[in-house]
């Protein structure tokens, strides 16, 4: 038996000594290649095209939004038709000063310029959206899913993507109707425009939503899957709305954002596709060797915006609050420590006063929590977005 004991700590020595840490070359490579983002939309809205760059795996990085470049769409014979100019405050966002007028019969391009490079994406012609029929919701165990529906009576669509912006109400845990005065330094009831209870915020989307039609006899999407709500999500415990954008796509742009879901949304396990190059229509013309990430489509963006109130869903779903909370007493004058209390932990500390509390129709202190607790602006907006409905 010790024999056999000692046999396995060698083993285990042997085994351990001769481990050694695997940096791949790609988390440490000094590449960084250019991605676009958006759409030449010839509907009613301006265009935005996003420009960024590849970052490394190990590299830590806040943005990667690319600044300084020349972006501009040009027509077949290579002239500038358009200009986008950098939206200001969003690194390296550009945008047309007004919704774009182009020949519908004709192709087109994006040309992009910068940092002593040359890019632009295949001549391509305009194809027709058609509109989102309808937007809708199943509650379905416990999740909330929500679709889209959409149809081309021409049959000439047949790829479809979507992307989202959702926004949502929500609110504080507890109602905060009293704040320290920054300026007296005592604590006094709230004002209008000092509420904090209810606030307003939002996101959008990072999942690749897409659908064909193409074994289809009829071009038709029914109830395609957009995105799926947790029921303990606070996004839908008081009012949750989604603007959905839908694009008609090439069979081309299709398996490129087939390609892009497989590579970052379905390798989790040994029966997944294995990651593949991805291959856009955007080549870097001064180094065709050099790789570019993006796929421009031309197209009218569809749009449509539905709200779902918590009154809509089961009664028997509840958010759970991102913090814990509690609230606990102060007293102006606590007797058994002789400890000034308000002053202490809500003028003094970081307590929020909640509600006061009165005996014998005299104020003895307050209740207070934290401000995670009681302020909902440290997560959002006390004014609703200029959509949304009362």
């Amino acid at each position: 038996m010790k024999k056999y004991i000692w046999f396995l700590a060698i083993v285990c020595g042997i085994a351990g000594g001769c481990k050694k840490p695997y940096n791949p070359s790609v988390i440490s490579s000094p590449n960084h290649y250019l991605v676009v983002e958006g759409v030449i939309d010839v509907g009613d809205s301006i265009t935005v095209i996003k420009l960024s760059q590849t970052v490394n795996l190990g590299d830590d990085v806040k943005t990667s939004g690319l600044a300084g470049y020349t972006v501009t769409i040009q027509d077949a014979a290579g002239a500038s038709i358009a200009e986008l100019q950098p939206i200001p405050g969003q690194d390296g966002k550009y945008a047309s000063a007004a919704p774009l007028t182009l020949d519908q019969s004709k192709k087109y391009r994006l040309h992009i310029s910068g940092d002593g490079k040359e890019y632009a994406s295949d001549y391509t012609a305009v194809k027709k959206t058609p509109p989102i029929d309808s937007i809708g919701f199943i509650p379905k165990g416990n999740n909330l899913n929500v679709y889209v529906n959409t149809h081309d009576a021409t049959n000439s669509t047949r790829y479809y993507r979507w992307d989202y912006t959702e926004a949502w109400k929500f609110h504080a845990k507890y109602v905060s109707g009293f704040l320290v005065d920054p300026v007296t330094k005592e604590v006094r009831s709230r004002k209008e425009n000092e509420a904090a209870y209810y606030c307003y915020t939002g996101d959008i989307s990072s999942n690749t939503v897409i659908a064909s039609s193409a074994k289809l006899t009829s071009d038709v999407i029914f109830q395609a899957p957009v995105t799926t709500i947790p029921s303990t999500a606070e996004k839908i415990s008081v009012r949750y709305s989604i603007l959905v954008n839908q694009y008609a796509l090439t069979k081309e742009a299709y398996a490129f954002w087939e390609n892009i879901k497989k590579n970052t949304e379905q390798l989790g396990s040994i029966f997944d596709a294995q990651p593949s190059q991805l291959q856009g229509n955007i080549h870097c013309i001064s180094n065709p060797a050099e790789p570019v990430i993006g796929f421009v489509i031309i197209t009218n963006v569809q749009r449509k915006r539905i709200f779902i109130d918590n009154r809509q869903l089961p009664t028997a779903w509840y958010p759970v609050y991102p913090y814990n909370c509690e609230a606990d007493t102060a007293r102006i004058y606590n007797p058994k420590n002789m400890q000034h209390e308000v002053q202490q932990f809500i003028i003094d500390g970081n307590g929020i006063p909640i509600s006061a509390i009165i005996e014998m129709n005299v104020l003895i202190g307050y209740t207070y929590s934290t401000i995670e607790c009681t302020d909902c602006r440290i997560r959002g907006k006390s004014l609703p977005p200029p959509f949304w409905k009362p």
